[in-house]
């Protein structure tokens, strides 16, 4: 029966501040969603004696230890090693595994060093999880403890490698085993202009304790609520979708969409589905919110151009920002926001035009225009809106708050609603 995990993240390069551990967050996420206990998450450099103490830990605490990393063929991947040795079991070189690893080499045109195939040797008696995207396969390995009966899952440390492998084997092999008919569903509702607090209060009293449990996710610039209700098979899907149903009419307008979706797809749905096009006009993000709309796949049927209008007589020459506006109000204000989504608009020939212009620091900001003020404006055949915000953070947030709050915009336009009434703080 498992009920508890414990994940183990290794590697120099984790705990030297060089690479941010994401897979334990992922691993987590995906647990919890499932319904186990994730009781802690370990991080510990290439050492064979932390590598080792960090298991023991793992396996004193939960029926399950998940790590990644230290799967690769150099002598710092220290992984499986350090699992047969405090397993008492021998390692294996599995043929098979040897072979296709070979074949993976064969068909890029190269030849395999040898080191190689210390990624198809695996403790004895472990089940080997398929990787079909690299070439280190995981591994899993069933022990007795004096803490009772354990289970030893080892993952890659390459995310785009070990996510599918935790989605499409890991997980339904531990709902297989976790001793109860219980099923767990999730619904996620993504929010963006609703502070995490302010949200917690909103939907404070929607779930009781006894119907499903809501929990928040903050990922700059959006916040994630995660509705989980676990029961019987043939009640918990009803109940699900009757709870989603009263926190979707609650959360309201700040839910862009649901599911694992972004901004940018919400939007471009939007648009796609109303067959209306869009031109964007950027300053202080510099193409970034461009970027992220064409990173939608099917873009190309609303999305018209954008025009990154950086310096002064850009925003003059190619969007046709008066000069006047430009010597009385600054590049930096309302009045040039509102000509700079005109311009876009009727220049790239589309329904909608939307404009950023701001300081995004960390220089040039001064009293009245501090770091992280922006303007935004976006108009359309018969309407102007525009608005200055300010917002925080470093060069990076402000920009990508920015381009969020321009995107929420257009959605809130599409919906009917004032875009002026996002709740991003405004002055």
């Amino acid at each position: 029966m498992i009920r508890t995990a414990a994940i183990l993240s290794t590697g120099d390069e984790l705990t030297t501040g060089r690479t941010v551990d994401t897979n334990s967050n992922f691993i987590s996420d995906k647990l919890v969603a499932a319904g186990f206990d994730v009781v802690s998450i370990m991080v510990v450099g290439d050492y064979p004696e932390r590598i080792t103490w960090a298991w023991h830990e793992a396996l004193r605490q939960a029926d399950v230890a998940i790590s990644t990393g230290g799967l690769g063929p150099t002598a710092d991947d220290l992984t499986t090693e350090t699992v047969a040795q405090l397993s008492g079991r021998r390692l294996i070189l599995d043929t098979a595994v040897a072979d296709r690893i070979r074949q993976m080499f064969e068909a890029m045109g190269r030849v395999m060093p040898e080191n190689n195939l210390k990624q198809a040797q695996f403790p004895q008696s472990a089940e080997i999880i398929a990787n079909a995207l690299g070439t280190a396969p995981g591994f899993r390995l069933d022990l007795d403890t004096e803490h009772g009966r354990r289970h030893l899952i080892v993952l890659p440390g390459v995310p785009r490698e070990m996510k599918p492998m935790l989605e499409e084997q890991v997980i339904p092999w531990l709902q297989q085993n976790r001793g109860s008919n219980d099923i767990y569903l999730s619904h996620v509702f993504q929010t963006f202009g609703i502070s995490e607090s302010a949200l917690d209060e909103l939907v404070a009293d929607c779930v009781a304790a006894d119907e499903g449990r809501i929990a928040f996710r903050a990922a700059f610039p959006q916040i994630s609520v995660r509705l989980t209700v676990h029961g019987e098979p043939a009640v918990v899907p009803q109940r699900l979708e009757q709870l989603a149903a009263r926190l979707r009419e609650r959360i309201g307008t700040y839910a862009y969409g649901e599911g694992d979706t972004t901004m940018e797809a919400t939007v471009g749905a939007m648009l796609k589905r109303k067959g209306l096009t869009l031109a964007v006009a950027e300053s202080c993000t510099g193409g970034l919110v461009g970027n992220r709309i064409t990173n939608v796949g099917g873009s190309s049927a609303y999305m018209r151009g954008g025009i990154i209008a950086y310096a002064n007589d850009v925003k003059q020459q190619q969007l046709g920002v008066r000069s006047s506006t430009l010597e009385t109000h600054g590049a930096v204000s309302e009045p040039t926001a509102v000509e700079m989504a005109v311009g876009v608009r009727q220049r790239l020939n589309a329904d909608i035009g939307l404009s950023v212009t701001g300081i995004a620091g960390p220089d040039g900001g001064t009293p009245e225009k501090p770091v992280g003020t922006v303007c935004f404006g976006l108009a359309t055949a018969d309407k102007v809106f525009s608005r200055r915000y300010q917002l925080w953070g470093n060069r990076e947030w402000v920009k990508l708050l920015a381009s969020q709050v321009a995107l929420d915009w257009v959605r809130r336009y599409l919906l009917g609603i004032d875009p002026m009434d996002s709740g991003i703080l405004k002055r």
